[in-house]
């Protein structure tokens, strides 16, 4: 009796959940089409968040409900933007935007048109006619060649320079750590700035700007796995067997070490994209026409812009949050499960 007591009880739960769930995704489909038909502006964009979010728990419930254990839909979601993000700033010059570039193939289109309420143009134009939507994609387009460019730079570098230091320890060691420490010294804002100043703000050029910041930290992750791994029965085994320094780096200790470098980098891109825009919002780095998420929100600070038209600073805004807030959760996600000094934590 009390087995079937527990699992009326087990299933009147889940049915409970499931209805919780389903009335909670469709209010959050009723906001979202209210802020779609009757809002605008701001308001609009922040009722159709809201919406997004509710349908999102509401979601999660419901899976719960089906699949009798809790189920984390936040990584799976960021990783889908993420996904989604990428594919369109890849195949954007390929798709039929409208004109989000050149102001002078604008000039006939409208201007500060508020989001959802277009179908020519979902998220508004600025005040120069051209499309947000548009500006915001080839703006991520921007930032993920720069941040994956200097990440990568900063991996092969930094990691092989992490892995001799930990390998050879004792002069080269002393000498790495050195070089490293005055480096990191330097607030990293002033260097970047500095960077800037120095070279052309384009692509390439900011790209190597970012992999300098990069390059220290790297550095120091690769020695201490290094270190970590040196001692491990697979690596002395590669020692007796008579295998060479070289081969021993490459074959028994970089694979190794490559797993807690790829989880940092992970977290180190979020870090990346913000200082781009950064110094995009300062004026240090890409320049308009070109659009970036930083010069999109140095846009919406000229004049009275953000007050009358505060979509022009919340377009770019969720695009550049939802980026950043999704690598480090993905990154976090990634340090516990392959860096072994956070699974410690």
């Amino acid at each position: 009796m009390s087995d079937s007591r527990r699992l009326r009880g087990t299933t009147l739960s889940r049915a409970r959940m499931a209805t919780i769930g389903g009335g909670i995704v469709v209010g959050g489909i009723a906001l979202a089409v209210l802020a779609v038909t009757v809002l605008s502006g701001g308001l609009a964009a922040l009722a159709v968040v809201a919406g997004l979010v509710l349908v999102v728990s509401g979601a999660g419930r419901l899976l719960w409900a089906a699949r009798r254990r809790k189920v984390d839909l936040l990584p799976w979601l960021c990783f889908g933007w993420l996904v989604l993000l990428g594919v369109v700033a890849v195949l954007a010059p390929w798709l039929p935007f409208p004109e989000g570039r050149d102001a002078t193939a604008a000039l006939t289109e409208p201007i500060f048109l508020d989001p959802l309420k277009y179908g020519d143009h979902v998220l508004g134009t600025n005040g120069a006619g051209l499309d947000m939507l548009t500006r915001a994609v080839f703006g991520a387009r921007t930032s993920l060649v720069i941040s994956l460019t200097a990440i990568v730079i900063g991996i092969a570098v930094g990691g092989l320079v992490g892995v001799v230091a930990g390998f050879y320890r004792k002069g080269v060691d002393r000498s790495i750590g050195i070089v490293t420490n005055a480096v990191l010294a330097v607030p990293p804002l002033i260097l970047l700035i500095a960077l800037a100043a120095i070279l052309a703000p384009n692509i390439r050029n900011m790209a190597f700007a970012l992999a300098a910041l990069t390059i220290p930290g790297m550095i120091r992750i690769a020695r201490a796995s290094t270190i970590s791994f040196a001692q491990r029965e697979f690596v002395l085994a590669a020692h007796a067997m008579g295998a060479s320094r070289a081969r021993i780096m490459l074959r028994e200790l970089v694979p190794n070490v490559a797993l807690p470098l790829f989880s940092m980098a992970v977290v180190t891109i979020s870090a990346l994209i913000v200082a781009e825009a950064s110094l995009s919002f300062l004026g240090l780095g890409i320049a308009q026409p070109e659009p970036t998420w930083g010069n999109m929100i140095a846009e919406a600070q000229a004049g009275d812009t953000v007050e009358e038209h505060p979509f022009i600073l919340l377009v770019p805004g969720v695009f550049l949050f939802l980026t950043v807030f999704s690598f480090n959760l993905l990154g976090e996600k990634a340090q516990r499960r392959w860096d072994p000094r956070s699974a410690k934590l």
